[in-house]
């Protein structure tokens, strides 16, 4: 199968460009529009290639990468990014929490115009949970992937503590409390949840209990 571009067609569309074939690729590549079939000679664009430095927080460390991108790359602020590192040969999946872009900070930036990425590693990331146990709150911590999900409302069990999340605070500072809401542990800042009691054997009263005591 030939490669295939978008070039413009002197035949059938001399200012939009429509896809062609590839016949001849090389420094004078001949293709052929899909559109009327005309075989013409054409100049291909290359994406141009850069480096871009990236600074990858990793629980209490940080550490820089340089990641190959081309001059098509399109960076936002919460974009997910797989960085390769040329030198280590390390692959890093993070969320992108800033670009720096000369003197500006900016929330989308063409590749060919960063200078540094700033973010977090998400394959791993620690979540902290807030229990409260009647007047105290007890801080505990989950490791978890970053895709992990959390849901108001639902319980779960952390260092033999079981609990019921409540609310669960997002990085960008807002607040959810709605049952029944999931949010992933990567764009989590903190859980907040309440302990859940777990009655030992014998306490309160079962319906075997009940229906022995009414025989009495």
């Amino acid at each position: 199968m030939n490669d295939e571009v978008e070039v413009v067609c002197p035949s059938c569309s001399p200012k939009i460009e429509v896809m062609h074939d590839v016949l001849k690729s090389g420094q004078n590549p001949v293709v052929e529009c899909q559109e009327c079939g005309s075989v013409h000679p054409t100049t291909i664009e290359r994406p141009k290639v850069v480096n871009v430095k990236v600074i990858i927080s990793k629980r209490d460390e940080s550490f820089t990468c340089m990641n190959r991108m081309t001059s098509e790359d399109i960076v936002r602020i919460n974009d997910e990014l797989i960085i390769d590192d040329g030198k280590s040969d390390d692959v890093y999946p993070i969320l992108v929490s800033s670009i720096e872009a000369g003197d500006r900070r900016p929330e989308v930036a063409n590749a060919t115009d960063i200078d540094t990425i700033w973010g977090r590693a998400i394959d791993e990331v620690v979540v902290k949970v807030a229990i409260h146990q009647g007047k105290s709150t007890r801080p505990l911590e989950k490791r978890v992937p970053g895709g992990y999900e959390f849901t108001v409302g639902e319980t779960d069990t952390l260092e033999g503590t079981k609990y019921r999340i409540t609310k669960i605070k997002i990085r960008d500072g807002s607040m959810v409390s709605r049952k029944g809401t999931v949010i992933e542990a990567k764009f989590i800042k903190r859980v907040f949840a309440e302990e859940v009691k777990v009655r030992g054997w014998g306490e309160g009263k079962t319906a075997w209990s009940m229906k022995r005591n009414e025989r009495y």
